[in-house]
C-alpha cells in the first residue's frame, strides 16, 4: 500500500543536502522520479534524483565538480562518496523526431509542468525535501494504491514521444506488480513504428532489467498481447498456443514463461532467465505427430533451438560471453539421467556440455521440470542423483580436457617422432576418449604407447 507521506529519515542524507545547497544559492529543488514511488511502497530504492529551477549554467556554478552528463537537456551529475545522483533542470520537450530524445526542451520553473513530461503516474510524483509533502499532479499514488500503471496524459502522445516508453510499460507491470491501464495497454499498437527505432542495446537493457522481476512473464505478456514482442522477437510467438504433450500442462510460450520464472536467482543472473525463457524456442520448428505413441514429438529442438538462439542474441547485441551462454544452455537443456548412467557416461556429460555450465544447467534443468505444470518430482530426484554423480566424478579427478592429461603435444612429437600438425590435436583428442572410458589409463608410458597404436593404424 502507498503512503500518504514520506518520512524524510528514508531519504539519504546526500540527497537532502544537495537540497539545500541549491536552497542556499536562491533555488529550489525537489526529490523526483522512481525513487519517491518506490520509497511510497517501501522498496529500497536504487537512484535518487532531483529537480531544480537551477538554469544549467546555474548547476555547473554550484556543483563545480558536477559531471556535465545531459547539460544540453539541463542535466548532471553530482557525485559524493562514490554516488552518482543526476540534478536536473525543470524542463518543458517539444517533439521527439528520431523517438528517443527530445528535439529541444524549454527550461521552466514550475514543477507541475515538468512532471507533466514523464512516462507514468506512479513516476511523476515529487517529494519537497523541506517538509516531505508530495506533489502528485496525475494522482500517481493513487494509481499505486489501486496497483494501476498508467500513463501521464495521453498515453499515444507519450509513447509516440519515447520508443522506449512501451518496453518500460511492460517491464513496469512486471517488475512493480501492477496492472496495465487499459487505454494505456491500446494505446501500444498504433505507437509501435516509434519503438521501431529504439537501439537494440535500449531493449536488451530493459529485458534484462526485467528478468530482475519476481515474475517477469508477466512483462513478456504485455509484448506479447501488444505487438511489442513481434518486432523484437517474433521466434518466441511461434510457441504460443502450441499444444506439446502428455508431460506437459502447458503450451510451448507459457512453459517457457513459467520456467523462466522459476528460473532462480533471477535478481542476481538475469541472462541465466533469458536462456529460461528461450530454452525450447526449437520446439515448433521440430514438432511431429507420432502414430507410435499418439503424441507429439520434438526431437532434435535443442540443437534447432540453439541455431534460433543465435540470431536473437546477435540481434539484441548481447556480448560475445553471453551469447554464448545462453546459446549453450539452449543446446545443453535437454537431458534425462538415469541410474543407468556409469561413470563413463556421466564424464562424458561434463566434457560434451562443460563443466562450467553444470551449474547454469542444474538451476535451468530444476526449472524446466517445475514449467512441466505436473509430476516433476521424479525429475527433480533423477536431478539431485545427477549432481550428486558429478560431484562424485569430479572428485575422483577425471580428466575432461586434453590439458588433464598426463602427456602433451610436445611428449607426443618428441616420443614419436611426429612433426608438428593437425595429428596432434588429433591424437589428444582420441586419447582423451579413450581415458574417459577408463581413467587408469591416463598414465604417461600408456598414453604414449596407445598413441604409437593409433599412428601406426593411421598408416595402415
Amino acid at each position: 500500500m502507498a503512503r500518504d507521506h514520506v518520512d524524510l529519515a528514508d531519504v539519504p542524507r546526500d540527497v537532502l543536502d544537495l537540497c539545500e545547497r541549491l536552497r542556499s544559492k536562491g533555488k529550489r529543488a525537489w526529490i523526483v522520479g522512481g525513487c519517491v514511488r518506490d520509497t511510497l511502497v517501501g522498496r529500497a530504492a536504487s537512484d535518487w534524483d532531483v529537480a531544480t529551477d537551477a538554469l544549467p549554467k546555474d548547476l555547473l556554478s554550484i556543483f563545480p565538480r558536477a559531471i556535465p552528463t545531459g547539460i544540453e537537456h539541463g542535466t548532471v551529475t553530482v557525485v559524493r562518496d562514490g554516488r552518482h545522483y543526476e540534478v536536473t533542470t525543470l524542463r518543458g520537450e517539444g517533439t521527439y523526431s528520431d523517438g528517443r530524445r527530445p528535439d529541444w526542451v524549454t527550461f521552466v520553473d514550475d514543477i507541475a509542468a515538468d512532471l507533466a513530461r514523464r512516462d507514468f503516474t506512479v513516476n511523476a510524483i515529487a517529494l519537497d525535501p523541506r517538509d516531505g509533502k508530495l506533489i502528485d499532479p496525475f494522482d500517481g499514488r493513487g494509481d499505486l494504491q489501486r496497483g494501476l500503471l498508467r500513463a501521464v496524459g495521453d498515453p499515444r502522445e507519450r509513447f509516440s514521444e519515447d520508443g522506449l516508453r512501451v518496453l518500460r510499460a511492460a517491464r513496469f507491470v512486471a517488475t512493480l506488480e501492477l496492472a496495465l491501464d487499459p487505454a494505456t495497454e491500446q494505446a501500444i499498437a498504433p505507437t509501435l513504428d516509434t519503438y521501431r527505432k529504439v537501439a537494440a542495446e535500449r531493449v536488451r537493457d530493459e529485458w534484462l532489467k526485467t528478468m530482475k522481476a519476481r515474475r517477469p512473464s508477466l512483462a513478456f505478456d504485455v509484448m506479447r498481447r501488444t505487438g511489442i514482442l513481434a518486432v523484437t522477437c517474433p521466434e518466441l510467438l511461434e510457441g504460443v498456443e502450441m499444444e506439446q504433450n502428455k508431460w506437459h500442462a502447458y503450451d510451448v510460450w507459457r512453459h517457457g514463461m513459467e520456467c523462466m520464472d522459476a528460473c532462480l536467482p533471477g535478481q542476481t543472473d538475469p541472462v541465466l532467465r533469458i536462456a529460461a525463457m528461450l530454452h525450447d524456442v526449437g520446439k515448433p520448428r521440430s514438432r511431429a505427430w507420432s502414430e507410435k505413441t499418439q503424441d507429439w514429438t520434438f526431437h532434435d529442438h535443442d540443437r534447432i533451438g540453439a541455431e534460433i538462439a543465435v540470431p536473437i542474441a546477435e540481434r539484441l547485441r548481447f556480448s560475445s560471453e553471453e551469447r554464448e551462454r545462453i546459446v549453450a544452455l539452449v543446446r545443453f537443456h535437454l537431458f534425462h539421467y538415469s541410474d543407468d548412467w556409469t561413470d563413463a557416461a556421466v564424464r562424458r556429460w561434463i566434457r560434451r556440455v562443460g563443466a562450467n555450465r553444470l551449474g547454469d544447467l542444474y538451476r535451468l534443468n530444476q526449472a524446466d521440470v517445475r514449467a512441466k505444470g505436473r509430476d516433476f518430482e521424479p525429475d527433480l530426484a533423477a536431478l539431485n542423483a545427477l549432481e550428486a554423480h558429478v560431484s562424485r566424478v569430479l572428485a575422483e579427478g577425471a580428466a575432461l580436457s586434453t590439458r588433464d592429461l598426463e602427456v602433451n603435444g610436445h611428449d607426443l612429437m618428441r616420443e614419436l617422432g611426429v612433426k608438428p600438425g593437425r595429428i596432434i590435436g588429433e591424437l589428444l583428442e582420441t586419447l582423451l576418449d579413450a581415458v574417459t572410458s577408463d581413467p587408469a589409463l591416463n598414465r604417461r608410458e600408456r598414453l604414449i604407447e596407445k598413441a604409437r597404436e593409433l599412428l601406426l593404424e593411421k598408416a595402415r
